[in-house]
């Protein structure tokens, strides 16, 4: 059975294979696998995103991200949904972004709503929706144990990667690098000081998104540990991204969140990069001590770390991430779920 998917993004950030969030990455993967499927996907998505199915855009926000874009980007995705939802047969609404009950649709097809972050940033209102015929679901195990139980809340669906495209050939240098949005919570400035400290260059790649706080963090925390050795490359597409992970010592994940999955670090497994991270939220899955990198306790431990980055065998990350980390995986539990949420039968609690 043929179905049509409507996609709905996380309103203020573009959505393409080289997008700098792990929502975005997700949905980028989920909509060309609907329409590789022989499926109908429309996205509902920031201009300039770019998508194998069919763009429904918003206009993008521009200057600072305060609450009143917030406000009109969620008064636009409204619209697009309304309008989606009047000129075609959708058969399922999934919802990636973390302010989904400000744009959840009016009672008509299910929807799935993937909680990409930490419960506890959601509004409580957004874990226990009274829309009938919507469910939750989490990203990883953690993140899923961390949820009070409903009947709304379904099994866990771990992220996957392209580990196939992440495959090159790119001899290994001496630099650490660091992969990520640049916001306080994901702890560059800590990747910079463990790096100067294990006297290892850093070179840092992603996105300062124009929230007030994510931009007086880079003046304030990261602009000032910048020099010649440790550099900020704003951001990267996937194929940079995939040279620099593949010719990294490592990779630094100094998060300081419960991350609920961590897209990068199970990139770098791919490019056959060791990751060393703080053991928050998922983390603490993603990375096997010892095997496919280290978990440490603070700064120093990663220092530490960074230096025996070359006892990790690339050849040993590369097969983990095939084994654990496959985007096929997560896409076929995906296509399972949306088939059975479409034909109106209860989903399986026991398994995605």
């Amino acid at each position: 059975m043929s179905l049509t998917i409507l996609s709905v993004a996380y309103p203020l950030a573009p959505v393409s294979p080289d997008a700098a969030g792990g929502a975005e990455q997700v949905l980028s993967i989920l909509d060309h696998a609907i329409v590789e499927a022989g499926h109908r996907s429309l996205v509902v998505a920031q201009e300039g995103s770019r998508v194998a199915g069919t763009l429904l855009p918003i206009a993008a926000s521009t200057g600072e991200l305060d609450e009143a874009a917030k406000a009109r980007a969620h008064a636009a995705t409204r619209a697009a949904i309304g309008a989606a939802l009047a000129r075609h047969p959708v058969d399922l609404v999934h919802l990636h972004g973390i302010d989904f009950p400000a744009y959840l649709p009016p009672p008509g097809p299910p929807v799935l709503a993937t909680l990409h972050l930490p419960p506890s940033w959601y509004p409580p209102e957004a874990l226990q929706p009274a829309r009938p015929d919507t469910w939750l679901h989490c990203v990883s195990d953690l993140q899923h144990a961390a949820c009070s139980e409903g009947p709304r809340l379904l099994p866990a669906i771990p992220n996957g990667v392209d580990v196939g495209a992440l495959q090159a050939r790119h001899a290994k240098r001496g630099f650490a690098m660091f992969l990520g949005r640049v916001c306080p919570e994901k702890g560059l400035h800590l990747a910079l000081d463990a790096a100067k400290a294990a006297g290892v260059p850093l070179l840092a790649a992603g996105e300062v998104f124009s929230y007030p706080a994510h931009r007086r963090y880079f003046d304030e925390e990261v602009r000032p540990r910048l020099g010649p050795q440790h550099r900020f490359l704003g951001p990267v597409g996937f194929a940079r991204k995939r040279r620099l992970l593949t010719a990294a010592r490592c990779l630094l994940v100094p998060s300081l969140a419960p991350e609920t999955s961590s897209l990068v670090a199970r990139e770098a497994a791919a490019c056959g990069t060791p990751v060393i991270a703080f053991p928050n939220g998922a983390l603490a899955e993603a990375v096997e001590h010892g095997r496919t990198g280290f978990l440490v306790d603070d700064v120093a431990g990663m220092a530490a770390a960074i230096r025996r980055a070359g006892e990790i065998d690339p050849r040993t990350c590369r097969e983990t991430a095939r084994r654990r980390f496959a985007k096929e995986t997560m896409i076929s539990a995906y296509l399972a779920l949306y088939a059975r949420l479409a034909g109106g039968r209860a989903p399986l609690h026991g398994a995605a």
